[in-house]
């Protein structure tokens, strides 16, 4: 009786194990010669994204329409932001607004 109650305790942390969520990511993305590269993500709720700024002006990775994100990002400098929700989010810089990308998050 004690073996098979030991077996379906092992089993059942087993089964909690295989179904726990996989560890957040971190991505990054690139703001090069004006362009935001790549220009669409895929990435889920919990996840950072981190924009490295590699041009000598500032720019903002800032949601169009949603008010979800503003990261200011000083010339030749990085900054993150945690995704707190589900969602497609067009995105651009404030100061140069042909700077467009998208994020697509997944619960």
């Amino acid at each position: 009786m004690l073996i098979v109650r030991t077996f379906r305790i092992m089993t059942a942390m087993a089964l909690l194990v295989t179904t726990a969520p996989a560890g957040a990511a971190k991505i990054e993305i690139v703001m090069q010669n004006l362009v935001i590269t790549p220009a669409e993500v895929q990435a889920k709720v919990g996840d950072t994204i981190e924009w490295v700024n590699k041009d000598i002006v500032a720019h903002t990775a800032t949601t169009q329409q949603s008010g979800d994100f503003d990261v200011m990002l000083p010339a030749n400098k990085s900054g993150s932001f945690v995704l707190n929700k589900a969602g497609t989010f067009p995105y651009s810089c404030r100061f140069h607004p042909n700077m467009k990308a998208t994020l697509v998050v997944a619960p």
